[in-house]
């Protein structure tokens, strides 16, 4: 049965940046507790869900050549877990105008799949419960029920639990690293480095909360904190040189983007990020740099 209501569904949805992200010792399962507090970026992918006689992805845009196009990428996943659940077949073309950096720490892959399944949600005419839909997220990936909400948020669990949070208008410059960082090698390394030490368990700072909510630049600079960022260092030490980079060009602060290798720094202005990316593509230590502001909204059906 078909209950297909568009001819298309375009959905935007955005990057994130951690500000804070706490790691806990592994679990048995293999994954990490996390105190993960995200904010969404004014960088945005784009799908585009149309009928079709089978499942299909294409791509477009900066690092397209290294976006799988088969049932790995997750906006497939995405179609094919809702089609099952409401006894569909997953007969869809799925389009991803890419402008996230790939494999980049910035949830790239989890945005197409929070926006794919909102796209086939409303394309087959399902009208999803959210909890629903959120349930279906946490199933493709930890990060994916953020990239569907958006917004501010802490993520605890795996980083898939949700408590929104306040927060302020921040702007943010972006270095795009050459290649990815594998985000598994990257928790793997984390392992690595913590042998033979006690690791606390992670906790949301309070400080960085209240600098979050007070949109003040200077308190949030002062605490933003990622524990993965020694791992990502010691499996690529060259982006020491760009963080170093970045806030001798006047950053307020720099820090590793998730499990990396994009680096992220909070600046105080516009006019301050334009002057702190023009000097870290001058530096050398990055392929681009982009530039936004947070927080953005999560998955959105475009007009």
């Amino acid at each position: 049965m078909s209950t297909r209501t568009h001819e298309s569904v375009t959905v935007r949805v955005p990057a994130k940046v951690n500000v804070q992200l706490a790691v806990g010792a592994a679990r048995p399962d293999g994954f990490h507790d996390l105190a993960n507090v995200f904010l969404a970026v004014s960088l945005f992918d784009e799908v585009t869900a149309t009928p079709a006689d089978s499942l299909t992805v294409t791509c477009t845009g900066p690092d397209a050549d290294q976006v799988p196009l088969d049932r790995t990428n997750l906006a497939a996943r995405a179609a094919e877990i809702l089609a099952a659940r409401a006894g569909l077949s997953p007969s869809v073309h799925l389009h991803i105008a890419k402008n996230i950096p790939v494999a980049g720490g910035m949830a790239g892959g989890s945005a197409d799949g929070a926006a794919a399944l909102v796209a086939c949600d409303a394309l087959w005419g399902l009208n999803t419960p959210l909890p629903q839909l959120l349930d279906i997220c946490a199933e493709l990936g930890s990060d994916v029920p953020f990239s569907l909400v958006g917004g501010a948020a802490l993520g605890t669990g795996r980083g898939e639990l949700l408590t929104p949070v306040e927060a302020g208008t921040f702007h943010w410059v972006f270095a795009v690293a050459d290649g990815g960082l594998s985000t598994p090698a990257v928790f793997r390394e984390f392992d690595r480095l913590a042998e033979g030490r006690e690791i606390p368990e992670p906790v949301a700072s309070p400080a960085l909360l209240a600098a979050l909510a007070s949109g003040d630049p200077d308190a949030l600079a002062a605490v933003l904190a990622n524990d993965l960022q020694p791992a990502a260092l010691s499996l690529r030490p060259s982006l020491a040189d760009t963080l170093a980079a970045g806030t001798d060009a006047g950053a307020l602060a720099a820090l590793v983007s998730g499990s990396g290798p994009t680096t992220a720094f909070l600046v105080r202005d516009a006019e301050s990020a334009l002057k702190v990316a023009a000097a870290l593509e001058a530096s050398g230590t990055c392929r681009t740099t982009r530039v936004a502001t947070s927080p953005a909204p999560g998955a959105t059906v475009l007009p």
